[in-house]
């Protein structure tokens, strides 16, 4: 093992990685930044949740895709149709790939930015995505999405189309996403579009499920984060001493997970101990469930007008479109 003097590690325990994972770890109750799971590894669980039975939302989202795309793309020349088309969070772009696709034929003269925090997912999009779309104009960038969108903005002065697809926006609390959604509003301009993707309440039992595959591959999800600490910033922890927990709450439409400290242990992450209580929990993700009125609510707050709303036949999943108000 390398020694804490190297520079090594040292730069390790400099990174904003560490300071995070440390900052949510000595909390009073701890947690962890979800946003870390997607490393490789990460990213190819994810792969398996979204093709998991269980895990309904891909396949309604993908369903509002193959069928509602054509509608969309109209919808976004229909005053313009030069524009930049940014996608935050795109994943593998299964989904938007009907888009790109559509866009393509209605002749829009765009520039498609996919945006995502994990370089695996970004170096992946344009290897392959020119290949399926032949003269597709686009430029992959790895990174914080408010950051990258002002990055985006240098490069043109063309208006704007952000995607944020996939209920990503589920991955906050009401209270976040709406705070989120109007620093959206200050990097846009006034006429710009935003399609963002709700999983809507349903039966919980359904939720629920989508959160606790029998596979397994949620919990491996959930664990690979420690397996990454373990990797990256020399820490010790024992992922068979921790449990995946998964609960939903139907009042409020939050589902978390949580992994459960098995037994009463201490874990080392390069120089620093975190002591765990025997069944202390570590607040590991939500996926927040909305209702329609709570979606017109929040595009309010946020600054936006709502313009449409393409369900899946089931009415299980809304992607809603929303005008940034001046």
């Amino acid at each position: 093992m390398l020694s804490y003097s190297t520079p090594y590690l040292a730069g390790r325990r400099s990174s904003v990685f560490y300071k995070d994972i440390l900052n949510g770890l000595q909390a009073e109750n701890k947690h962890l930044p979800s946003k870390y799971f997607y490393d490789e590894t990460g990213d190819k669980l994810f792969q398996q949740i979204m093709a998991c039975p269980e895990y309904y939302p891909t396949r309604c989202e993908m369903e509002i895709m193959q069928h509602q795309s054509a509608k969309m793309a109209r919808m976004f020349a229909e005053h313009d149709s030069s524009f930049d088309l940014v996608e935050l969070g795109p994943g593998d772009a299964t989904k938007s790939w009907y888009l790109l696709r559509e866009l393509q034929k209605t002749e829009a003269r765009f520039t498609y930015y996919p945006i995502d925090i994990s370089s695996n997912v970004i170096g992946w999009l344009e290897d392959r995505l020119p290949s399926t779309l032949p003269g597709l104009r686009m430029q992959g960038l790895n990174g914080d999405f408010l950051e990258q969108l002002l990055q985006v903005n240098t490069f043109s002065g063309k208006r704007k189309i952000v995607l944020f697809m996939g209920a990503n926006i589920g991955n906050m609390t009401p209270q976040q996403a709406t705070v989120f959604c109007r620093e959206l509003h200050e990097h846009l301009q006034p006429g710009d579009l935003l399609l963002t993707g709700f999983d809507l309440k349903k039966h919980p039992r359904m939720i629920l499920d989508a959160y606790n595959d029998r596979q397994g591959f949620t919990r491996e999800f959930n664990l690979n984060l420690l397996k990454r600490i373990n990797n990256e910033l020399d820490a010790d922890f024992d992922v068979d001493q921790f449990e995946h927990y998964p609960v939903y709450d139907p009042l409020t439409g939050a589902c978390k997970s949580y992994l459960i400290s098995r037994i009463a242990q201490e874990v080392h992450i390069a120089d620093r101990v975190i002591r765990f209580e025997e069944n202390e929990p570590i607040y590991m993700e939500i996926s927040q469930k909305y209702t329609l009125p709570e979606i017109e609510f929040m595009a309010i707050q946020s600054g936006f007008s709502p313009v449409h709303t393409f369900l899946d036949s089931k009415k299980w999943f809304a992607d809603v479109l929303w005008q940034r108000m001046p």
